[in-house]
């Protein structure tokens, strides 16, 4: 590998007319330096002795002149090469062929070692020359990409300072796109459109710029148009040779790719790619800056739209929005709070939230202001009751949500519609609906009364005059006797009927004994006419309920376990009772053959399931509600909860 760069540089190094001349500096100086061996005219001795120097030390001293030029156009390297090939000029004189070998060995070892001394001096000050121009030109770099934040700004300044301070015929820049992962062409100069066009979009990897974007390493080109990784004939048209390619980045991230391209043959040196890659480093930085500004400056724009939107949806809405502070204190409201609350707006952004509130809101207040800090499940919308300003007490179906700031909760929005005559209007309805349920129970308990008082009392008249009339024998044929007999049968038949017609209409076990009774009692009628095993589990403390309750969970159960008997091919059944301090729940479950359940309960009526909708509309009367769960194979199961 080592002999590959040095074979690579010396072939570069022959190239160039300063080696030759340089060759041919030492052949003046060594070709006198050997003259005696060589026969060289006497006259050059003779001008040695004019000049007071005795003739070899001044040939030795001569040599400095090619180790300081080597120095100065190669670099410490060339003169340290330069200082060995004159040092293996001088020592076969100094010791074999000279007089006075040792003045002749302190010569020669002190012109190699002044000679690079001074080269050394020489490179220093280059270098330190060089340090100058680079920071001259990273400063102007920084100059030039910090004046705007716009990207095609920025971009086209760097594009000519990259000009400027390379010295080069055209400069390019190319951006990379991560999602499609292609370079585009973002800014150039000194190329041609028909160039622009033909290198406006490469890829990853493509041509020598998609090369560098892709190894994140800075590429010399010596000759482009020659060179086989050329991918664009475009390149070779414009004349395009000698290329130096740059990544540009930022925090490590290859942004994209800045060129600089001369049209002739240059050799860039080490500190020119140096230069060049800071540069583009600089406007790697430039570039994501500009970037991040236009997704901010983008970002803002959305925003104020945004807010606008949101400004235009907040004042037209139908329902009422406010916001007030962590400590209750109303922070912005629209018209339809002013409507609802009585109060105009300059009114309510100078008061408290509690100020509306009785005992009772503000308590459900600080409960959902404590579910939503902690996070909890939270049912909304809820009711809440504020006082207006006229006193008149107005009930809103309300939402609220945290507003939050960087994270950190600042307040609380409130979106509230008022449901005052709706709800009215809804406990009226639902007062006339008991009141109506009311009735008809009545009106089954005075029927159950009147059968089981009259009817099944003239029916066990009829029943025992038949059998006395089929028991005596006087004057009846058998045939009489046997229908006597039958209808005597069919009497006491329908007198049972009549009986469970009218325990079904109103159970007496239910008024006189209580809700465990009466179903332990409706358990073993299902079971005695149905041949379905149901059991009866209590759970918590056994009491009595209001009466209504009561009756109502009846009424379901009742249903629940005609629906059994009719639908799920069940062959058995479980009604549990659990009494809990503010709630009682009851559930009815089988193992049937069970169905698709609609989302809501409130769509059985539709599918003709009348049984199930009147069983939650009477849940719903107490306040109470029922859900339903069901598979296919699984049974089903009816749950209803009512508060005491």
């Amino acid at each position: 590998m080592l002999q590959r760069i040095s074979v690579a540089w010396l072939t570069k190094l022959m190239r160039r007319p300063s080696f030759w001349l340089l060759v041919a500096v030492f052949a003046l100086i060594t070709i006198p330096h050997y003259g005696e061996e060589l026969k060289h005219p006497a006259f050059l001795v003779d001008l040695m002795a004019d000049l007071g120097v005795e003739r070899h030390a001044f040939e030795r001293i001569a040599y400095l002149a090619p180790i300081v030029w080597a120095g100065f156009l190669f670099g410490q390297r060339g003169a340290i090469v330069t200082s060995l090939v004159a040092l293996a000029c001088m020592l076969p004189r100094a010791i074999i062929i000279s007089l006075y070998p040792k003045d002749a060995l302190f010569e020669a070892i002190a012109v190699f070692i002044v000679g690079n001394l001074v080269s050394f001096s020489f490179e220093s000050l280059r270098k330190e020359r060089e340090r100058r121009i680079q920071l001259a030109a990273l400063n102007q770099t920084s100059s030039v990409v910090s004046e705007s934040l716009e990207l095609s700004q920025v971009l086209k300044g760097s594009v000519d300072n990259a000009m400027d301070v390379m010295g080069v015929d055209a400069a390019l820049v190319f951006l990379l796109d991560e999602e499609t992962g292609e370079l585009t062409l973002a800014a150039h100069q000194g190329v041609s459109e028909g160039f622009v066009q033909g290198v406006g979009s490469l890829k990853l990897g493509e041509g020598f710029n998609g090369r560098v974007a892709q190894t994140g390493e800075p590429l010399f080109v010596e000759d482009a148009s020659e060179d086989p990784g050329l991918t664009r004939m475009v390149v070779r048209e414009e004349r395009i040779r000698s290329q130096i390619i740059v990544p540009l980045k930022s925090k490590g991230k290859v942004m994209g790719t800045l060129c600089a391209a001369m049209r002739s043959d240059r050799q860039f040196r080490q500190d020119e790619v140096d230069l060049l890659t800071a540069i583009g480093n600089q406007v790697g930085v430039a570039v994501e800056n500009a970037r991040l500004y236009e997704k901010e400056h983008l970002a803002i724009q959305r925003l104020a739209a945004s807010e606008r939107n949101y400004r235009g949806l907040f004042e037209n809405a139908s329902d009422a929005i406010w916001v007030h502070d962590l400590e209750g204190n109303f922070v912005v409201a629209n018209i339809v709070a002013e409507q609802i609350t009585g109060y105009s707006l300059e009114e309510l952004l100078g008061m408290n939230v509690k100020s509306l509130l009785r005992d009772e809101g503000r308590a459900l207040a600080r409960q959902i202001r404590r579910k939503l800090f902690e996070n909890e499940p939270l049912e909304q919308p809820y009711e809440q009751r504020i006082i207006k300003k006229d006193g008149a007490e107005a009930i809103l179906k309300l939402t609220t949500s945290l507003v939050m700031e960087d994270g950190v909760p600042t307040g609380f929005q409130n979106i509230a519609r008022d449901v005052t005559v709706e709800k009215r209007m809804q406990d009226n309805l639902r007062y006339y609906l008991s009141q109506i349920g009311k009735a008809q129970e009545e009106e089954r308990k005075r029927i159950s009364r009147e059968l089981h008082d009259e009817t099944i009392q003239a029916l066990v008249v009829l029943s025992r005059q038949l059998d006395a009339l089929a028991s005596s024998p006087k004057g009846m044929s058998k045939g009489n006797s046997l229908l006597l007999e039958e209808l005597r049968q069919q009497t006491n038949d329908i007198m049972e009927g009549v009986r469970r017609l009218s325990q079904d209409l109103r159970p007496p076990t239910l008024d006189r004994l209580g809700l465990v009774p009466a179903l332990e009692w409706l358990a073993s009628d299902v079971a005695e006419y149905s041949g379905i095993a149901t059991k009866i589990n209590v759970l918590g403390t056994e009491r009595r309920l209001p009466e209504e309750v009561e009756l109502v969970l009846f009424r379901i159960s009742q249903e629940a376990l005609r629906n059994v008997w009719r639908h799920s091919q069940a062959t058995s059944a479980e009604v549990t009772v659990e009494f809990n301090e503010d709630k009682t729940r009851l559930t009815v479950s089988d193992n049937g053959k069970g169905f698709d359940p609609p989302s809501s309960v409130g769509d059985l009526a539709r599918d003709g399931k009348l049984g199930l909708a009147g069983m939650e509309e009477r849940a719903q009367l107490l306040g109470g509600s029922m859900t339903l769960k069901s598979e296919p194979g699984k049974g089903t199961t009816v749950t209803t909860e009512v508060p005491i």
